[in-house]
């Protein structure tokens, strides 16, 4: 395929902003992540092996399938998005130090997120959780309807800051008042705040909060950002021979995994997307050369280092960070082609909605399940499951699709998630 193009197409993306095969990605990779989880809760019998993680059949052996893929590809977008993220703030002339601020504030309300959804899992109540994740959503939450009148802006601005203010208040008090086992999240006198392994959402502040200062140190340096690569997988290694054991911020964070394999998973990220905003590739063809050469390079790099520590999602093994990378670059760059370069609408249109509001989606997604119990519901919707594979692949693809819908309408009335 031809990936040549004029050099003023691909201009108009840049200052735009918004490169759509990204957002694309985004909502692909979000569909994937509801589906699976979904699909999670079928019957065990009915689900083949190649639809679940690899560790949940294959105890302590080498290997991953799609779903293994899922979390990854979700970290290397989170690196995609930073140049354009960060970038803009330096082009609209916002002061580093508030640059700093947003990446810190960013990244401690994902670490809350995560604590808070990953204590749950362990023993909250049905109504324990809805409030907890309705709070997240007020919490996090920006009203601005579309089409707006400048003098209600105001109005707006108020009125999320009040529900702002109730949701931070939810969550607070969900903090204070969960218990298990003796254990809470959250205790004042003496402080402590009990984490577990961050969450899902967890993690992801960690890649990002590394990824975002690696490139407010060396912005779009593309030799320096491979070397940040190269060496937060190696971090992996040296904390499996005890190198960290003694350094004190290593009691708060794992730092072969979190802030090694699984964060240079969102650095490959912002390499990549470092060509889309680079004068020296400025073309379709230029940026489909880098790719393919990224994808051979991490791909071998993964079958070099295979026998090393094997292809482990659960122990984020370089192997399976690497080979997530070269995974979801090949999908980027068919995404790209189809999004960017030679525009398919019923891909692109679609897909790239529903790539705009992911956070609000995915807490969503881990709400249902609570909010169906308290409304005794929960045996009905795991009975649409229980048949066949094929019902199972529906109700998970129909619960996907239905979310995605609701979190696109949400944002086109005017109402996103804002970190």
């Amino acid at each position: 395929m031809n990936l040549d193009t004029t050099k003023d197409t691909v201009a108009s993306q840049s200052v735009s902003n918004r490169v759509t095969s990204i957002d694309a990605l985004r909502g692909f990779v979000m569909f994937m992540m509801i589906f699976v989880n979904d699909l999670a809760g079928a019957p065990e019998k009915i689900v083949p092996d190649w639809m679940v993680h690899f560790s949940d059949r294959h105890k302590g052996g080498s290997g991953m399938t799609f779903v293994d893929l899922v979390f990854p590809a979700f970290l290397f977008i989170v690196g995609m998005s930073i140049p354009f993220a960060l970038g803009s703030r330096f082009n609209q002339g916002i002061p580093l130090s508030k640059t700093i601020w947003h990446v810190l504030t960013r990244t401690l309300a994902l670490l809350a997120l995560g604590i808070l959804m990953v204590n749950g899992e362990s023993g909250g109540t049905d109504l324990w959780a809805a409030t907890m994740f309705l709070s997240a959503i007020f919490a996090f939450g920006n009203v601005l309807p579309r089409g707006a009148a400048a003098e209600s802006a105001k109005f707006w601005k108020i009125f999320t800051g009040v529900i702002r203010a109730l949701g931070f208040a939810g969550m607070i008090y969900c903090a204070l008042v969960f218990t298990h086992r003796g254990h809470h999240i959250l205790t004042l006198v003496p402080f402590s705040i009990r984490t577990s392994w961050y969450g899902i959402l967890g993690l992801i502040g960690w890649a990002y909060f590394a990824a975002a200062i690696i490139f407010l140190f060396f912005r779009g340096h593309r030799t320096a950002l491979l070397a940040c690569v190269a060496l937060m997988t190696c971090f992996f290694a040296a904390d499996k021979k005890h190198f960290f054991d003694n350094f004190w911020p290593a009691q708060f964070v794992d730092f072969g995994g979190t802030l090694g394999s699984q964060a240079a998973i969102t650095v490959a990220g912002l390499l990549l997307a470092s060509i889309l905003v680079a004068p020296d590739k400025r073309t379709h063809g230029a940026r489909a050369n880098f790719t393919l050469l990224f994808i051979a390079g991490f791909a071998l790099a993964a079958l070099l280092l295979n026998g090393l520590y094997g292809i482990s999602k659960n122990n984020a093994t370089p192997s399976w960070c690497l080979w997530a990378d070269a995974i979801t670059a090949t999908l980027w760059l068919g995404f790209y082609y189809f999004c960017d370069v030679k525009p398919v609408k019923l891909i692109s249109k679609p897909l790239a909605a529903a790539g705009q509001n992911v956070l609000l989606a995915y807490i969503l997604s881990e709400m249902m399940e609570s909010v169906f119990n308290l409304l005794h519901l929960g045996d009905w919707y795991d009975s649409l499951a229980g048949p066949n594979l094929t019902a199972a692949i529906a109700r998970s693809a129909g619960c996907a699709v239905l979310i995605l819908l609701i979190t696109v309408g949400l944002n086109r009335i005017g109402f996103r998630l804002k970190l």
